[in-house]
């Protein structure tokens, strides 16, 4: 499979060993000195507004609790500024730290440019503000960047910064597209949905679904995924039913015009507009699975700089848009019934990645049915070899809680023997929620005694507030000691921001 992994760069190679005797520093919390860099660029054809882009950036403000380790230096970039309220917000979550220490190792720093182009895009043209970035890192060899995604922009900045990046190198892109995933799980014996891989022009997509047809005549409806999408927005569905019998003299020409009737899961995607993008990235598509019980569960994984496979989490992630394929949040940890079956799946994708190089944060996503016999079958569908929407909420869980998760039994359990779930969203909105600062919503949040509370260790974690005035939307985190707890918690915040918005006055 290393056939379609580009050639290494050198210099590159060489920043990236420095990450070995770093790492027991970046594993754990601990007295080492060490910078940490990120920037939590983007590059999601999804987002179309700063605003968004702007949320999204703030959305890993939760790693300023690395900021617990006292001898620890975070530099923070976002594309525009930080309100400070929503600084202050997360230092005074950190657990056993005075904020003002915590704050004076704290450097945020901006280009201050709104648009929607990724924030490396917006670095790598300003050479004074990376400037100033390096000259804020005390030691080069104590130092790391932490992206969100790693492309070739961020693979480029850490080059520029002296910094090695703790993220997969982009020459593995392909191994994450959604062609390089099915030929990941057909090499390790992962099962995976019925389709084809590395299809760019129309003819070959009518072509494939023939065949599936063929294979599979009972099949009702497919879903093509372009090769890049994030979130389901590279999806579209094609409705199967009420075609001819495949072979069928028919059967092309209906094909063509299902085509032209597939639902796309991003809004404003045309035909034309989608097919252009298909040509241009190729895509997949395959038999979409169906059952009356269908749950779209995913696992986090990571493999460290010495090559060790370390599996984090499991999720039931929570899905919907025009064809329920768009990501807005999950629920931790996943339902067991299934929990260990599917970690078994990824931990041999997790083997293979490492074995090719792979480093860094990864989720593994899959859908699972229920059969008649009561049995979960499993279906790899997605590599997501970045952080993705589940990591923000689980290690905010980590970092407040201290708390472990056992593989064996899909189990987190804080140092006290409590066990902990949460349920989160990027997704809480309301065009009256755009009445709101985030300071009516910290205001909001102390009255109503949701604050996440260090002595209970429940309660909300607020994220994405910058994006409440132009969107009406943020994100929330809420933890409690059973699944029926964090959901009652979460609603409850729903129910008080909506109270408190009735009639459009905060």
């Amino acid at each position: 499979m290393n056939s379609f992994v580009s050639s290494s760069d050198p210099e590159f190679d060489g920043l990236q060993k420095k990450l070995v005797p770093l790492w027991k520093s970046i594993e754990r919390l601990n007295q080492d000195p060490q910078t940490i860099v990120v920037v939590p660029s983007m590059s999601i054809d999804a987002i179309d507004s700063g605003a968004v882009m702007q949320a999204y950036e703030e959305r890993f403000l939760f790693l300023l609790l690395l900021l617990r380790q006292p001898r620890a230096r975070l530099i923070y970039v976002t594309s525009q500024t930080i309100l400070p309220s929503i600084i202050d917000y997360y230092l005074d979550l950190l657990p056993g730290v005075i904020p003002s220490h915590a704050r004076q190792r704290l450097f945020l720093l901006s280009p201050m440019d709104g648009s929607v182009r990724p924030l490396s895009d917006k670095l790598l043209e300003r050479p004074r503000l990376i400037e100033r970035i390096r000259s804020l890192i005390m030691d080069l060899d104590r130092a790391h960047l932490v992206p969100f995604n790693t492309t070739n922009r961020e693979k480029e900045l850490a080059l520029h910064l002296g910094i090695p990046m703790y993220g997969a190198d982009p020459k593995f892109f392909p191994l994450g597209t959604k062609s390089g995933c099915r030929k990941i799980f057909m090499d390790e014996d992962v099962p995976y949905p019925l389709g084809r891989e590395d299809i760019g022009r129309k003819e070959d997509l009518v072509d494939a679904i023939a065949q599936m047809r063929r294979t599979k005549p009972s099949i009702r409806q497919v879903m093509v995924k372009l090769n890049e999408g994030v979130s389901g927005e590279g999806n579209a569905v094609i409705d199967l039913t009420g075609l001819p019998a495949p072979g069928d003299s028919k059967e092309v020409a209906m094909l063509d015009d299902r085509l032209h009737a597939m639902k796309f899961e991003l809004r404003g995607a045309t035909y034309d507009s989608y097919m252009k993008k298909l040509e241009e990235r190729k895509a997949v598509v395959e038999e979409r699975i169906m059952g009356e019980e269908f749950r779209s569960p995913s696992v986090q994984l990571r493999v460290t700089p010495l090559g060790k496979v370390e599996l984090l989490s499991t999720h039931d992630q929570l899905l919907g848009g025009p064809t329920g394929q768009s990501y807005l949040g999950c629920i931790f940890p996943a339902d067991a019934a299934y929990a260990s079956l599917i970690t078994q799946e990824a931990a041999k994708v997790g083997r293979r990645l490492a074995k090719e190089g792979v480093i860094g944060r990864f989720a593994l996503d899959f859908v699972v049915v229920r059969s008649k016999n009561g049995k979960w079958d499993p279906y790899a569908i997605e590599i997501n070899l970045r952080k993705g929407g589940t990591t923000h909420p689980f290690l905010t869980l980590q970092f407040l809680t201290d708390g472990t998760y056992d593989t064996e039994t899909g189990i987190f359990t804080a140092p006290n023997g409590q066990q902990k779930f949460f349920v989160a969203s990027d997704h809480v909105e309301s065009p009256r929620y755009r009445t709101l600062t985030p300071d009516d919503l910290f205001d909001i949040v102390v009255r109503h005694n949701l604050h996440f509370d260090q002595t209970r260790q429940t309660g909300v974690v607020f994220h994405m507030m910058s994006a409440l005035g132009e969107l009406g939307r943020t994100g929330l985190t809420a933890v409690g000691n059973s699944h029926e707890d964090a959901k009652a918690i979460y609603e409850h915040a729903v129910v008080v921001l909506d109270d408190e918005t009735q009639g459009g006055a905060a």
